[in-house]
């Protein structure tokens, strides 16, 4: 393997009117959809690992498996997560319909500010948005979030809504798949992502199975959104996208819906699924005529450790290509369907990458399921951005003029 310090970059081909029609298995490249820069948020409250297995040692005391269940929340190397409550707070059970009123609660309060700075950073106001794609596992809400939202920010009484509640940890990557999909279908449309993840919500002190002790000590809360433009921007131009399942494994993560609300089961064979789940990401990549062992960039969801681990080694990858999910996993935890935005916004934060860089991107979940992107690293063109930003603040102008008594 090649040390990428020093080599080139594979570029994009994209389609050129007048010159040779792409192949079918290219056509999605005709279509620029990009998405733009995350924006992340995480509570203010913080618990450490440290913290994590005192709690576990004092509560546990006599748990007969209590060694083997700190050694694997020690493994996971998650130094510090956060959660939208004090830690006094979360360990109590209120009962389902009171946690549910929390979520409701905290998603109100902490997920507008995310979405405008993900307005902001992709230059785009709320009435540019055709689509919001809200996914969240940890809480319910009928009507979807996306209701509230649009009537309290001003999104568009015609913006289309795609609430995913039961992917999980996978919804982070079919939203940008769906996002996708849909500026597809119609080139000049935004579509918006929201992922909003409250898992300490989900804590059952009664669950006293390894895996639930596990889970304990891995999972964290975040929120965490993104805008997919039809037309410039700066950011990942999805061009593939996918979809796997591996047979017969539906059991292997799920809820049991209780009166105490959500109880997550997590089998022991899951930190395995990437041996089975690396030759779809490989056939997507190449049904694109790309190697996946040989891109510029890689954003997956970091499950736990062995997940990367196992990512670099069926994938022939250097392990540092999965340093942004790794660093969301050091300290954020598993924050379900916003991982994935998360890691790209440390790519982001790291500056990005040279025009052209091919990158793949993907989370995991329940079923067990695997959504997949490609996608090249585009910058958008300054003098059409300052044009386009012209334009709408006349826009804006004539609105207000018109509005006015």
């Amino acid at each position: 393997m090649r040390d990428r310090g020093w080599a080139p970059l594979k570029r994009c081909t994209t389609f050129r009117p007048g010159g040779r029609k792409p192949s079918a298995r290219r056509k999605q490249a005709r279509f620029m959809a990009t998405l733009c820069r995350p924006s992340v948020s995480v509570p203010e409250h913080v618990i450490t690992m440290e913290e994590t297995l005192e709690l576990a040692r004092r509560r546990h005391t006599d748990h007969p498996q209590l060694p083997l269940a700190l050694r694997l929340i020690e493994n996971t190397g998650v130094r510090t997560r956060h959660i939208v409550q004090p830690i006094e707070d979360t360990l109590e059970h209120p009962g389902f319909e009171d946690r549910n009123k929390v979520y409701e609660r905290e998603a109100k309060s902490r997920v507008p500010a995310v979405i405008q700075r993900a307005l902001d950073d992709a230059e785009l106001l709320a009435t540019d948005i055709d689509v919001i794609i809200y996914v969240s596992c940890t809480g319910f809400m009928m009507p979807s979030l996306t209701a509230w939202l649009i009537n309290e920010m001003g999104f568009d009484s015609t913006t289309r809504q795609i609430p995913i509640a039961q992917l999980g940890c996978a919804a982070g990557g079919a939203a940008i798949n769906r996002a996708h999909d849909f500026c597809t279908a119609y080139p000049e449309a935004n579509a918006l992502i929201v992922a909003c993840e409250f898992c300490s919500l989900c804590y059952q002190p009664t669950d006293l199975g390894v895996g639930s002790l596990l889970c304990n000590g891995l999972f964290g809360d975040g929120i965490a959104a993104a805008v997919v433009r039809g037309r410039g921007g700066t950011g990942v131009r999805l061009e593939r996208n996918g979809s796997y399942l591996i047979p017969e494994t539906e059991d292997w993560i799920m809820y049991d819906v209780k009166a105490t609300g959500f109880h997550f089961l997590l089998d022991k064979r899951v930190p395995a699924t990437m041996e089975p789940l690396a030759p779809a990401l490989k056939e997507l990549a190449g049904d694109h005529g790309w190697d996946a062992a040989d891109l510029d960039f890689y954003i997956v969801h970091a499950g736990g450790p062995r997940i990367l681990d196992d990512l670099s080694k069926f994938l022939q990858v250097d392990p540092r290509a999965f340093r942004f999910s790794r660093a969301t996993l050091t300290e954020y935890g598993n924050i379900a369907s916003a991982v994935v935005l998360d890691a790209l916004r440390r790519l982001f934060d790291e500056g990005g990458v040279t025009d052209g860089a091919r990158g793949l991107l993907a989370g995991f979940g329940p079923g067990i399921t695997a959504e997949m992107s490609l996608g090249c690293w585009r910058t958008a063109d300054v003098r059409r951005s300052v044009r386009q930003d012209v334009t709408r603040t006349a826009a804006q102008g004539v609105t207000r003029s018109v509005r006015q008594p």
